[in-house]
């Protein structure tokens, strides 16, 4: 069984025992954001095969990561603002090392294209505004087929399934 289906189950048992209507919207609008953010990311990038730097990848190297930390940290929030220390713990535990992996796989991959993106955008966190990268295409845009193809539908679906499950347990505790 993979470990997130464990913490998942560990969550929603004690989850909505602890939330509140005001946990649940705003971490709910946090984690709506992670999935938004993801899904952008999902609609622009063809994995291993082109350097994503249009879309979400014009603010941040790594917006599916940045948006499944939003995710987690808008749960947790729901939750007791207490798991936010362990989801940034986690985060930097876990996904700081893989995406420094990837950021050196990309670097051998596109050599001078991700030498100057690595410059002008940052690892993680957002900047406000996106870099615009010479002889890039403004038609290269969002496109539902990546979406679909990379099934981000499914985090949708989760999200919803289980906001729907803690108002159903708020409202039956």
């Amino acid at each position: 069984m993979p470990i997130g289906f464990l913490f998942a189950a560990v969550y929603l048992f004690f989850a909505p025992n602890y939330a509140t209507p005001l946990t649940l919207v705003v971490g709910g609008a946090v984690a709506l954001t992670g999935l938004v953010i993801r899904a952008w990311a999902a609609g622009h990038i063809v994995k291993n095969e082109e350097l994503a730097v249009t879309g979400p990848y014009a603010h941040s190297r790594n917006p599916l990561y940045f948006g499944s930390f939003l995710i987690a940290g808008g749960f947790a929030m729901i939750a007791h603002w207490s798991l936010l220390l362990l989801v940034i713990a986690l985060f930097a535990a876990v996904y700081m090392p893989v995406i420094e992996r990837e950021r050196r796989n990309v670097r051998r991959k596109f050599p001078d294209a991700y030498a100057e993106y690595e410059r002008n955008v940052p690892s993680f966190v957002p900047r406000p505004v996106p870099w615009r990268r010479p002889a890039v295409s403004a038609a290269e845009g969002f496109s539902l087929d990546l979406y679909m193809r990379h099934r981000e539908w499914r985090a949708a679906l989760a999200f919803v399934g289980v906001i729907a499950f803690i108002v159903t347990r708020m409202r039956f505790r």
